[in-house]
């Protein structure tokens, strides 16, 4: 059997925040769309399912990130992810400037959790909070010298 990873969808606030912040980062916009009916109820397992989405890829075409923002049935707010919590974790990007990226991300009001380590000598990383609390990592592969 052939598996192919799609994309990683998230349930955001503001779709239109969230839009920004990963555009400003580098990500395209490939389609919005809003979508309901009986085929959402079914494949999503929830009655009356209707919400705003948007396709988004990073710069090399590989990587797909959805984000979705309900109109029904209400979205719930839960406490932001912890980095030790069970479940969905964290989206992570590798960039060309991890200063450059945290500036980016400074202007939408993240910032890094604690600060930025370096691993190893092999890459410099930190998780910032993003929009409607996602856990982002940015990470900077160091030049060999």
């Amino acid at each position: 059997m052939a598996i192919k990873l799609e994309n990683v969808a998230i349930a955001v606030r503001d779709l239109e925040a969230a839009i920004s912040f990963f555009t400003d980062l580098g990500l395209t916009v490939l389609g919005r769309d809003t979508v309901s009916g009986e085929w959402t109820d079914t494949a999503v397992g929830l009655d009356g399912n209707h919400a705003k989405i948007a396709m988004l890829q990073t710069p090399e075409g590989q990587g797909h990130l959805e984000l979705f923002e309900y109109i029904h049935p209400e979205a719930i707010e839960t406490e932001p992810t912890l980095p030790n919590e069970i479940g969905m974790h964290r989206v992570a990007f590798s960039v060309d400037d991890i200063d450059e990226a945290l500036e980016t991300a400074a202007k939408h009001g993240c910032r890094p959790l604690r600060g930025v380590a370096t691993y190893e000598g092999v890459y410099k990383l930190t998780y910032v909070r993003g929009p409607s609390g996602i856990l982002v990592m940015l990470a900077q592969e160091l030049k060999k010298n």
